[in-house]
């Protein structure tokens, strides 16, 4: 491919996962460049802001390929700001066509287009109860539960385990061998040694 240069990329249209979704229910599409603080903006104002008709019930994010992570961080966010929402996600593969032109036309190249599958995540929230026997359903609050019940194995193991699991201390100064219960080194000329006591100056008898 060093003689062509990619000159445009189609991402070709996904269907909704979601069937009998409310025309009105707005749908957060979450791209590489997209800020996460933007993105939260306007979901929540869709959201937790208004009443009445202004209020949407239902609520649709949308990732592909590397923007994946950055929606699941949207929407974890999200339920932590509106408590007791249903979730449901649903995960496909959406066609991407690359269209590659030659550098130099005149030397007789074709243009190739290039269509690959890469992954794409699609997750609802919703105020109303979805159906919990569809596979990917997820309660409110079953990730806090999750972290929790963590928390509560990580108290519960003894110190001195966690600290080895940790990578804690070694076996060296388990022992003992730290400073000062090593041997006393002598000061002195380099070289030298130090006489017996009652030898020096010609010794006694």
């Amino acid at each position: 491919m060093e003689n062509y240069r990619k000159a445009r990329t189609v991402d070709q249209p996904c269907p909704c996962p979601f069937p009998d979704l409310p025309s009105n229910t707005p749908e957060v599409r979450v791209k590489d460049g997209s800020k996460v603080r933007n993105l939260m903006r306007f979901a929540l104002s869709q959201v937790s802001v208004g009443s009445g008709e202004n209020l949407c019930r239902q609520i649709v994010f949308t990732g592909v390929g590397q923007s994946v992570a950055k929606a699941i961080t949207c929407v974890e966010i999200m339920k932590r700001r509106v408590r007791c929402l249903h979730q449901h996600t649903k995960l496909a593969y959406r066609t991407v066509q690359e269209v590659w032109e030659p550098l130099e036309p005149e030397a007789g190249l074709d243009s190739l287009t290039v269509s690959r599958n890469v992954p794409s995540v699609w997750v609802l929230l919703s105020r109303d109860p979805l159906d919990r026997t569809q596979p990917g359903y997820q309660a409110p609050g079953s990730f806090d539960a999750f972290w929790a019940q963590a928390l509560k194995e990580e108290a519960a193991t003894p110190r001195h385990e966690q600290k080895r699991k940790r990578g804690g201390t070694g076996a060296g100064r388990a022992e003992g061998a730290g400073r000062g219960k090593g041997p006393r080194k002598h000061s002195g000329r380099p070289g030298g040694s130090r006489k017996p006591l009652g030898h020096a100056g010609g010794g006694q008898e």
